[in-house]
């Protein structure tokens, strides 16, 4: 699919997931990301390292609503906590929700190059023009942005060798002493960034670079009739929400 079109897919997707609202909504959005999973043809390990990080915040979430939504049948009670239908219901369909989120985004970014991510960021905020915002400029941030986060990464792995050829230790001790250790960390990585920089502003500057108007892409975008077949089922999935939610 064109970037612009799994950018959609994926944006109206989180919109749409809130008109679900009861067991069979939640079981056609449910299929329909599945079904988006697997036509990436992907290892499912691959979306679990995606849900993994989150977990405990869709735990978290779910919990607040398992046992602070009244309604229905009351199973149990004590103080503030409430166990009620409502609740599990709420409770089972928040954290539905939450993974299958983070299911169609894994699906956008691990079949998307990060510059292609980009380059879509800049088609759908086009509209912002007309009201003078300068979207060239907010694309040419979010490309080097994402072109240098493998270069951070590098630079953060060779601060934390030469700290720990030192003596450093950031594996030892409790999530305080860790974070104190991770401290000294950020001046190096900071004044380093700096450095990248300005070196990269000078080396557009010799280029003759003066912003991104009358520019051409490199990475040329065009739909297909593969992303209108997709825009096509999401619309269709919307229409089914709508029928069959209840009011």
């Amino acid at each position: 699919m064109d970037p612009r079109g799994k950018l959609l897919v994926a944006i109206l997707f989180i919109f749409i997931i809130f008109l679900a609202n009861n067991w069979l909504t939640y079981g056609i959005i449910a299929l329909f990301a599945i079904l988006a999973v697997a036509a990436t043809k992907l290892k499912a390990k691959i979306f679990w390292d995606g849900v993994k990080p989150l977990i405990w915040l869709i735990f978290f979430t779910s919990a607040l609503q398992l046992f602070f939504t009244t309604g229905g049948t009351i199973y149990w009670k004590w103080w503030i906590f409430t166990l009620s239908s409502f609740g599990i219901a709420n409770a089972i369909f928040i954290c539905i929700r939450f993974t299958l989120i983070i299911l169609i985004s894994t699906v956008m970014t691990v079949t998307t190059m990060p510059l292609e991510i980009a380059d879509a960021m800049e088609w759908i905020l086009k509209p912002l023009k007309l009201i003078r915002v300068p979207v060239d400029k907010i694309a040419l941030v979010m490309s080097i942005a994402l072109r240098f986060v493998p270069t951070l990464f590098d630079q953060t792995l060779k601060i934390m060798n030469a700290q720990r050829s030192r003596g450093a230790d950031f594996n030892d001790g409790g999530l305080i002493k860790r974070s104190k250790a991770i401290a000294p960390l950020l001046v190096p990585l900071f004044i380093s960034s700096l450095e990248t920089a300005v070196d990269l502003s000078t080396a557009m500057e010799a280029r003759g670079y003066r912003g991104s108007k009358g520019r051409s892409h490199y990475r040329v975008l065009r739909w297909s009739k593969v992303d209108l077949v997709n825009l096509f089922y999401l619309v269709s999935l919307t229409a089914l929400l709508i029928i069959f939610r209840t009011h």
